[in-house]
Formats: C-alpha cells, sequence, structure tokens
C-alpha cells in the first residue's frame, strides 16, 4: 500500500454557466479543497487569479492548484515486471502526479481520473510492449461494473461507431459507420435493476477513449456520476459526483515472451464504489 499527498493542477474550459466551486466540485474536488484553494488564490479563471466563488460562464477557462489529501492505493499483484494497483478516484494513471510515475513505471492500462480500479503498470520496457500487443490484439479481458440510469435488460454484445472529438475530450457514438469513426464493441449484462437505476457488468471488447461511459449514455443509460455523458440533474439526484464506473477483474491470455507465465491467470477486487447516496444504497 501507498499512502501519499500531492500537488495537482487542473485545467478545464467551462462547458456550462455556473459559480467556481459548483463547476470544480463536479469535476470530482472536494468543497474543502475547492475553498482552500480560493482563500490562496490558487484558482485562475482565464489566466486571472481570484479569491471569491464568482459565477463564471461557458468557454471560460479555470486553473486550479491543488494539494491533494493523503490517499492509500493498494498493491493488488506483483512481481518483477508488472504492477497492478486499485485505482482511486481522482488519479491520473499518467502525469507529473500519476500513479506511473509514483511506482517508477509505465503505463499499460489507462482508466479516466474518475474510474477507479485495476490498473496495469509495467516494470521494463520489454514488458510493457508484451502488454501493449496484448491489449492492441484483445488478449487481456477487462471487466468493469457500472451503476447506470435507468432500468436496463442487457445480455449480450453491443456495436457502435465512435468519432473522437480531441478538441472537447470527448467521443460521439453512432448506430453506423460516420466519417472518421472506428468500430467498437462493448459487452454488457444487466446484474441489479432497482426503481430507477441499474447495476451493469461491462466487459471491453475494444477499448476506445470514454468507449463504456459514451455507449452507454447511447444507450440511453448514462453512468451515474458521470457529467461528461451524463445528465447534471440526474447526478444531483443520486448525490454522485463522479461515474461509478470500476475496473474490477483483468485475465491474461496468450501473452507471449517473458510474460507467458502469467497466461490464465485472473485478478478480482471487490465492486464497491464507495457511494455516499441513500438513494442508490438502499
Amino acid at each position: 500500500m501507498l499512502n501519499y499527498s500531492y500537488m495537482e493542477k487542473l485545467t478545464f474550459i467551462c462547458e456550462r454557466d455556473g459559480k467556481i466551486i459548483d463547476l470544480l466540485c463536479k469535476k470530482g474536488l472536494s468543497y474543502n479543497i475547492c475553498q482552500k484553494s480560493l482563500r490562496n488564490k490558487d484558482i485562475k479563471v482565464d489566466q486571472k487569479r481570484i479569491n471569491k466563488n464568482i459565477l463564471v460562464v461557458k468557454g471560460q477557462e479555470i486553473s486550479i492548484f491543488y494539494e491533494e489529501p493523503i490517499q492509500s492505493i493498494n498493491k493488488i499483484y506483483e512481481d518483477e515486471n508488472l504492477l497492478i494497483v486499485d485505482k482511486p478516484q481522482g488519479i491520473e494513471v499518467e502525469g507529473e502526479s500519476g500513479l506511473a510515475k509514483r511506482f517508477e513505471a509505465l503505463a499499460v492500462h489507462r482508466l479516466d481520473r474518475n474510474t477507479t480500479g485495476l490498473t496495469i503498470l509495467a516494470k521494463n520496457q520489454e514488458a510493457k510492449d508484451i502488454l501493449d500487443r496484448a491489449i492492441k490484439n484483445r488478449t487481456i479481458t477487462k471487466k468493469y461494473i457500472a451503476r447506470v440510469i435507468g432500468q436496463t435488460n442487457f445480455n449480450g454484445e453491443y456495436t457502435a461507431y465512435l468519432v473522437k472529438d480531441s478538441a472537447k475530450s470527448l467521443v460521439k457514438i453512432y448506430n453506423s459507420p460516420v466519417k472518421n469513426s472506428v468500430k467498437i464493441i462493448s459487452i454488457f449484462k444487466t446484474i441489479e435493476n432497482k426503481e430507477d437505476n441499474s447495476l451493469v457488468e461491462c466487459t471491453l471488447v475494444t477499448g476506445k477513449t470514454h468507449q463504456l461511459r459514451a455507449h452507454l449514455a447511447f444507450l440511453g443509460h448514462a453512468i451515474i456520476g458521470d457529467g461528461k455523458y451524463g445528465k447534471n440533474s440526474d447526478n444531483k439526484k443520486f448525490g454522485a459526483k463522479f461515474q461509478l464506473l470500476r475496473c474490477f477483474y483483468i485475465k491474461f491470455n496468450k501473452l507471449e515472451g517473458n510474460l507467458n507465465y502469467l497466461n490464465g491467470k485472473e485478478i478480482n477486487i471487490d465492486k464497491n464504489f464507495n457511494i455516499k447516496s441513500k438513494n442508490l444504497l438502499t
């Protein structure tokens, strides 16, 4: 287990009007962290420092420099070639304060900042090359659990077409091929239905940016807490500040060379989101 605190910077373009603290909290930051950064004038709007919870409008740039509280990162598996950790919410895999740098390793399996769960890090370049090829060839099985809006009846493979908009840091999903689209395949299985939400097991066949988040939203069942592909009204209703998506299972298949000893190995961890919302606990 690794415990640490570190300085972090977050910069983004406002997608809607709102008070500065509200918008930062929707990005997964705690209210206390936002208040402290505001007092210290560590928040900028369009490159100008502020110390009040002002109203900002769509299109303005917000930057915040803040100290993350001490967090615990559990090592799930480790050998001389790779490390698998349970990534907490709010931490990048790469970057100056990312998991790879902190463990002095190379990123292989990348999760979004606010997605939790199993993350693969390589300890040497040879291992990374083998694991990268395995992911490209789809010989590493990755399963996620997601809490989504509405009742679902998933039980199979779902195909769609994805277009990445790098400038806006999001993707769009279509039923049929369009210009610059790539085919995506996801397997969804309903585990539990409640009155207004469902628990869904998700398996990546292809692994594209935001694939599960965007695909589920396209199918009418956005992940609860997803501020990019879901609805703010739904997220507010459930009291979820980040997407309830967790990678809980990895299986290695057909690995080459020095990593063939891992073939058939399964890593399985708990599916707990650490949910505080009463609406989701009952």
